[in-house]
């Protein structure tokens, strides 16, 4: 199939008329055909397409329907009904009134093209190209960015359930893909115990019965890897995808050791043969990106994705001069940290010419390296630092910044007027910093000593940053004590909002789809809609939500 790229079309006369007709208001796919006309061309998904073949349907259309699915939170058949029978959307689309549109199954593809083309945010990137025509989105606007969890398409099982449930995966794929081969190197007894869902049985009760399990389980894996490995057997099989996720989650969960007697020992790793961080872990056969992790005593399986949107303030009359609109998604597996994505955020934001002049963030997304970083790209970086974490910090000891720093001389004093004794240039975490050592026979006779070191033998010791970011800290936490610091940071606020919205309303809670990629065209999708729902909004002058008003609110009193 071949995209040869044609203007977007005129709403046929006789589609119009019906539509206005019915729709006497308008609709939300009406106005945005209305208001943004042919705001998503052909042109855009060109690296998705060949250049030989017979052309098919407009890649443009496909997208706009994908978008408008969202809007409505819609399944790809509801979607694909939606083209042949609401005319709201044979207007938004240019379509007669007798046009049959397309099989569900063409989204699904085009979704597919638009991964394998790694065009994830191609809808949402057209969509803000033709806004900053407009001058509702540009370079210089105030920007808010947070994140949120978002659980993968998958069931969160324990570990022996996984060694199970991946060998019983590998063996469907093998069964589907070359069924003689795999007759010829199994027997019934793999069908007892695979023939159903592990998470259909019941396992045992026991430690040891649930050990001895794992141990089947590894065996079994091991020798399916071998035999899908040996030279008897179709090369291609070991590039089946369940057969690379048995032999990577093996590689995780098992190992082989010796039993004493000459032969090999199934051992189902534990706390002495090592487990794999939570970054790496993997925790299902049928999503190799989704990851675990836990923030604030919640635990989830999936990813993370992280929102950014312009944000400004009403008027007094409570009009804005623009709406609220979501300028970037970046999405991640759950374990990234926030202060990862800073950096990734303002560089999505330069590739589309909306760097902000002040970026909104909660405390993940700061440090003084990111302040110092944003401030190089013209950005500020309003985002509270951290409190120390240090035990002076917690008992309200002598705390680093009360310790004078003489930069030139290479020396700190502290708070009683000693003067340290070493300064060492050094790394902490991969970065730049400075160990600096009071003398042991300074900090024992000192009166102040409890407030300030619990060190017997040794003197107080610091570990500060290089001089530019150590300045940019203690001038950043210096304003952010002030209260108009703290009032221009209430504007962050606003983008917990927008979390509620694109999890209430495009359902982004839960991932629609296996694979961090097709989970970033979601997401970037999902984006895209809340845009279009929050232009609908602006464009009538209707607020998004209902707001709640007492009785006595509502009584229209006049005096």
């Amino acid at each position: 199939m071949s995209m040869q790229p044609s203007p977007w079309p005129e709403v046929p006369a006789g589609t119009a008329r019906v539509a206005r007709r019915a729709f006497r208001k308008g609709t939300l796919a009406m106005r945005v055909r209305d208001e943004l006309g042919a705001w998503c061309p052909d042109e855009a998904f060109a690296g998705a397409y060949g250049v030989r073949g017979a052309p098919g349907i407009s890649p443009a259309q496909l997208a706009v329907v994908t978008v408008l699915q969202f809007t409505e939170d819609l399944s790809d058949r509801q979607a694909a009904d939606a083209v042949r029978g609401r005319l709201d959307w044979k207007y938004c689309l240019g379509l007669k009134l007798d046009d049959e549109g397309f099989d569900f199954s063409v989204l699904s593809e085009f979704r597919g093209r638009l991964v394998r083309g790694e065009m994830e945010a191609v809808l949402l990137e057209v969509l803000l190209a033709r806004l900053a025509g407009l001058g509702l989105v540009g370079a210089g606007m105030r920007q808010r960015t947070d994140s949120t969890h978002v659980l993968g398409r998958i069931r969160q099982v324990n570990r022996l359930e996984l060694a199970g449930e991946t060998v019983r995966a590998a063996l469907e794929a093998l069964a589907a893909a070359a069924p003689g081969w795999l007759a010829g190197v199994i027997d019934v007894s793999w069908q007892q115990v695979y023939g159903q869902r592990i998470d259909d049985i019941r396992l045992p009760d026991s430690a040891a019965g649930r050990a001895e399990l794992a141990v089947q389980y590894g065996r079994d894996g091991y020798r399916l890897l071998r035999q899908v490995r040996s030279p008897g057997a179709p090369a291609w099989l070991r590039d089946l995808p369940a057969v690379e996720a048995l032999r990577r989650i093996w590689v995780q969960q098992f190992c082989l050791g010796h039993d004493g007697e000459g032969g090999e020992k199934v051992i189902w790793r534990g706390d002495r043969q090592g487990l794999p961080p939570g970054r790496t872990a993997l925790v299902s056969p049928y999503d190799l990106d989704v990851r675990y992790s836990e923030k604030r005593g919640r635990g989830w399986a999936g990813y993370k994705v992280h929102i950014s949107e312009t944000c400004h303030e009403p008027d007094a009359a409570g009009r804005r001069a623009a709406p609220n609109l979501i300028t970037s998604t970046l999405t991640t597996p759950a374990p990234a940290a926030d202060s990862e994505m800073t950096e990734p955020v303002h560089d999505a934001l330069a590739a589309r010419g909306l760097l902000p002049g002040e970026h909104a963030a909660d405390s993940g997304y700061a440090s003084g390296e990111l302040l110092l970083a944003a401030r190089a790209r013209g950005i500020t970086l309003l985002a509270p630092l951290r409190a120390g974490s240090s035990p002076q910090s917690r008992s309200g000891g002598y705390t680093a910044d009360m310790f004078t720093i003489d930069w030139e001389n290479k020396q700190v004093t502290c708070p009683q007027g000693a003067v340290s004794g070493s300064w060492s240039p050094s790394h902490s975490k991969g970065k730049p910093a400075i160990y600096v050592q009071f003398a042991g026979g300074t900090c024992r006779p000192c009166p102040a000593r409890a407030q300030c070191t619990t060190a017997t033998r040794n003197g107080r010791s610091l570990g500060l940053h290089p001089r530019p970011v150590h300045e940019a800290i203690t001038a950043a936490r210096a304003e952010q004590a002030g209260q108009p610091w703290r009032h221009r940071y209430r504007i962050r606020a606003g983008i917990e909002g927008t979390i509620a919205q694109a999890t209430h309303v495009t359902g982004i809670r839960r991932a629609r789809y296996l694979g961090l990629p097709r989970t970033r065209l979601e997401h970037n999708t999902a984006a895209a809609a809340i845009n279009l729902i929050r232009l609908d909004a602006w464009w009538t002058g209707r607020p998004l939500d209902r707001t709640r008003t007492t009785h006595l609110q509502r009584l229209q009193l006049t005096r």
